[in-house]
C-alpha cells in the first residue's frame, strides 16, 4: 500500500523506485500510512511528528528519530506546526558501513526509536542546509547519507519515554469519519488515525465490529444523510455532496439498500 501525499521540501517519503539516499520531507498534517521494500532512518528536524512502526508509536521531534525496517507497515503525520524530517533511504548497504543495514533490519521493536546527542545534531543541520541549497545534487545526497550512517551508531541512544502500543480506538475512528465525511475515506486513512497498519486494522475492525470498515463508513454516511434530510432545507443533491457520495444516483442506491426506502420517499415522511 502507498497512500502518502505529503508536501515535500526536496523529496517524497514514499518513492518505491530508486529513492534518493537522503531526502528532506514535510509531513502531512493528518495521519497516513504505507510500507516499502527498503529500510529508512527518519530524523526529526522541526515540529513534532507521530510515527507508528510495527505496532509501536511515539513522537519524533528535533534530535529524535526512528528506524523503519524493510516491509514494516508504518503510520505517520505531523501534529505540531510544520513537521519536517530527514529521511535516509537504504535500499543497499552503505559504502561506509556495509553491516549497518543488516544491523538495522535486526533491531527489535523496543529499539525502533532513538535520541541523538548534540554533537551529531549540529552536523545534521549543517548537512540539511547544504541539501536545501542544492536539492537536485544526487552526489551531495549520497555523501550526506553515507556520512550520517557511518556516525549514527556512536551518537544515538534509546528513547527514555515509554512506547505507546497501538490499540483499536473506535471513538478516534468515529471522530475521523465525522471530520472527513464529505470526502473519500480510505481504509489506510482510518488505520492511520489509530496508528495501525492497513491489514492489521482491517482484521481488527471486522473482528470487533462485525462488518468491514467500508460498510461502517457507508452506514455513517447514510445516518448523516437521514439527519440532513429531516432538517428539510437541503436538496437531495446537496445531501449527497455533504455526505461524501460521488453523485446523487450512488447516494440513492446506497440509501435504498441500507434503509429499504429511497431518499425521496424518506424525505416525504418529513414534508
Amino acid at each position: 500500500m502507498s497512500c502518502f501525499k505529503s508536501r515535500p521540501i526536496v523529496g517524497e517519503l514514499n518513492k518505491s523506485v530508486s529513492p534518493k539516499p537522503a531526502e528532506l520531507v514535510t509531513l502531512p498534517s493528518h495521519m497516513d500510512c504505507h510500507d516499502h521494500s527498503y529500510t529508512q532512518i527518519v530524523i526529526g528536524l522541526k515540529g513534532q511528528a507521530e510515527f507508528e512502526v510495527s505496532g509501536f508509536g511515539n513522537m519524533v521531534g528535533p534530535g529524535q528519530g526512528c528506524v523503519v525496517t524493510s516491509g514494516s507497515g508504518h503510520a505517520f503525520g505531523g501534529v505540531v506546526e510544520q513537521s519536517d524530517i530527514l529521511v535516509l533511504n537504504m535500499p543497499f548497504p552503505s559504502a561506509e558501513d556495509p553491516l549497518m543495514l543488516q544491523k538495522l533490519n535486526e533491531l527489535n521493536r523496543g529499539e525502533t526509536y532513538f535520541q541523538l546527542d548534540s554533537q551529531i545534531q549540529k552536523l545534521i543541520y549543517m548537512l540539511v542546509n547544504e541539501m536545501q541549497s542544492r536539492p537536485e545534487d544526487l552526489l551531495l545526497s549520497r555523501a550526506c547519507s553515507d556520512t550520517l550512517i557511518a556516525l549514527l551508531q556512536r551518537h544515538m541512544s534509546k528513547f527514555s519515554t515509554p512506547y505507546k502500543e497501538s490499540r483499536f480506538d473506535l471513538d478516534a475512528i468515529d471522530r475521523y469519519i465525522e471530520q472527513h465525511l464529505s470526502q473519500k475515506i480510505s481504509v489506510a486513512q482510518l488505520a492511520g488515525s489509530v496508528f495501525l497498519g492497513e491489514s492489521q486494522f482491517h482484521s481488527l475492525f471486522k473482528a470487533q465490529i462485525g462488518i468491514t470498515p467500508h460498510q461502517y463508513v457507508l452506514g455513517k454516511r447514510v445516518d448523516m444523510a437521514k439527519s440532513l434530510i429531516k432538517r428539510g432545507n437541503l436538496t437531495l443533491g446537496q445531501v449527497a455532496d455533504l455526505t461524501g457520495f460521488s453523485n446523487q444516483s450512488t447516494f440513492s442506491h446506497t440509501f435504498f439498500r441500507l434503509q429499504g426506502v429511497s431518499p425521496s420517499q424518506y424525505k416525504k415522511q418529513f414534508s
